[in-house]
């Protein structure tokens, strides 16, 4: 067993992984992610977990947070639910090959590649200019596109613990023109059977603390309709400034880390 998981539940313990759902459900409902870029690396900094049980973990997290998600962009008449469950359907079978690389990459590896999944991400929320005016038109070529999208990410979900979001939401509105709020709430939706497939197969590998994953999501639930009612009144260009500027802090926290692992 995991030292991590073995690890004494005490009240800092408990106090850390609230705060960290707190702010989880924060981001997850105002920028339409499900909040691993947030728990992944504050679990790595905060409590010590090594990168893959962190992975596992925030995987498992994500599931409570992004159907609270769902729920309240629903309400906003913001869910594209047919490209949702395309998005899913690719999602589903990519989180499991992520989840069966996870424990055959080394460490040091996921540390990078998690840095450089946050530096692309914000290269990304430069490119991308959000409209609310835009929809999301179905066609047999969206389709297909939507499928691939979603079989991307669910391989990177599995592999580094996210929920999918932050492809999905600058893809939608990058590469399929649809506005960042439907974006937001069909990426939530999306999340939701994909990270229930990447923790059954972290389950099987031992990769999940579900008593950190429960404290997280309980947590993160309770502010994420706060986020999504936030999301419908920021500027959406001010919005992405702000996460761009969180995830910067974060790279090269995670940056230092990977550093002195490698010389370690």
């Amino acid at each position: 067993m995991t030292s991590a998981i073995a690890r004494e539940r005490d009240a800092r313990f408990f106090l850390t992984c609230a705060v960290v759902g707190l702010l989880a459900g924060l981001m997850s409902g105002l920028f339409g992610v499900g909040g691993g870029t947030v728990i992944v690396p504050l679990l790595v900094l905060a409590l010590a977990y090594d990168q893959r049980l962190a992975s596992g973990t925030s995987l498992a997290a994500i599931i409570p947070t992004a159907t609270v998600g769902v729920v309240s962009y629903a309400l906003n008449d913001a869910v594209a639910w047919i490209p949702a469950l395309l998005l899913a359907a690719g999602a589903v079978v990519g989180a499991q090959f992520g989840t069966w690389l996870l424990p055959r990459v080394s460490i040091t590896f996921l540390r990078w590649a998690f840095v450089g999944f946050l530096v692309a991400v914000i290269v990304s929320l430069f490119i991308v200019i959000p409209s609310r005016d835009a929809d999301l038109d179905l066609t047999w070529l969206t389709g297909i596109g939507l499928v691939v999208l979603g079989l991307v990410t669910g391989v990177v979900a599995g592999l580094i613990g996210v929920g999918g979001g932050i492809i999905v939401v600058p893809a939608l509105m990058l590469l399929f023109g649809t506005s960042d709020l439907i974006a937001k709430g069909t990426s939530l939706l999306m999340m939701i059977p994909t990270a229930v497939s990447g923790t059954i197969g972290n389950l099987r590998r031992a990769n999940v603390d579900l008593v950190a994953a429960a404290t997280i999501g309980i947590a993160a639930c309770t502010t994420t309709a706060l986020g999504a009612w936030i999301a419908t009144l920021v500027d959406p260009f001010l919005g992405n400034v702000l996460f761009a500027g969180f995830l910067v802090f974060i790279a090269i926290q995670m940056a230092i880390r990977a550093v002195r692992g490698r010389r370690a």
